[in-house]
């Protein structure tokens, strides 16, 4: 993390992509030629003109390029939402800690994502994909509202085939949904898991609660169980304190935690 960046820098607008209705994702390059280095979990704080800025997750690192899937729920993500290619965009980052890449290397992975929860998870499993010898067996289990709402379609099929084990579960059914129906946890308690296995999870907070109760009933270390937090971050810097949680702050600690850390915070409800 570098808490030396006051002043956004411009990053031009390479590619806009609509994933759902409310939901999109932009690729963004440096203006400057700079090069830019982002790990998987970590996120950007985009400034849209006129609006102001916000943190958003890096969604694929490719190269110079870094995508961040967005959906539209305040005043900045409805401006950042207007962005064409070409546009210029203001971008503080990369910041906080990401997921244990390197310390996966070798053992099994499990991957548990609810809703837009897959998009911080997106460059870990991208990887994985990319280097798959250096992994074991690797499960992913992705739930959703319905058919409409499942995000990357093309990579859940592009991750099997690098054999990946997608499970994909979704609320509530409908006539062009053929596959289970239900929550996450039910496929995750249902799977056999390697007790030695990684757990990376993100997602709404009380689906990460069940899945880690899932999986630490299962037998997991909790050291070995990872989550993605992502409340009230303002400033990406740590210096506001907006996003405190005990004795934590989301920006600069986290927003991935070692669940033995944030497992009392995650009790109490957000303010």
């Amino acid at each position: 993390m570098s808490l030396s960046q006051p002043h956004p820098r411009p990053f031009r607008v390479c590619a806009v992509s609509d994933q759902l209705e409310d939901t999109w994702t932009v690729e963004l390059a440096p203006a400057d030629g700079k090069r830019v280095v982002a790990a998987p979990g970590q996120f950007n704080m985009l400034y849209a003109f006129g609006a102001g800025e916000a943190p958003i997750s890096v969604s694929r690192i490719h190269a110079d390029v870094l995508a961040h899937t967005i959906r539209a729920v305040g005043r900045v993500t409805r401006g950042l939402r207007q962005l064409v290619v070409g546009d210029t965009v203001g971008l503080r980052g990369p910041f906080g800690v990401g997921w244990p890449v390197e310390t996966m290397s070798g053992g099994d992975v499990v991957v548990v994502a609810g809703g837009l929860g897959i998009a911080p998870l997106r460059p870990v499993l991208d990887t994985v994909a990319r280097e798959r010898s250096r992994f074991g067996r690797v499960q992913l289990f992705y739930g959703t509202r319905d058919r409409a709402s499942l995000l990357f379609q093309d990579d859940l099929k592009t991750w099997t085939q690098q054999n990946i084990e997608v499970n994909v579960i979704v609320d509530r059914g409908s006539p062009d949904w053929r596959g289970p129906v239900g929550f996450v946890t039910q496929p995750l308690e249902a799977a056999t898991i390697n007790r030695s296995a990684t757990a990376l999870i993100c997602g709404p907070e009380v689906m990460m609660r069940f899945a880690a109760g899932t999986l630490l009933r299962k037998g997991l270390n909790p050291e070995h169980l990872h989550l993605s937090i992502e409340r009230n971050m303002e400033c990406g810097t740590g210096q506001c304190g907006h996003c405190q949680l005990g004795p934590y702050l989301v920006c600069r600690d986290g927003p991935v935690f070692g669940y033995d850390a944030v497992s009392d915070c995650l009790a109490i409800r957000e303010l």
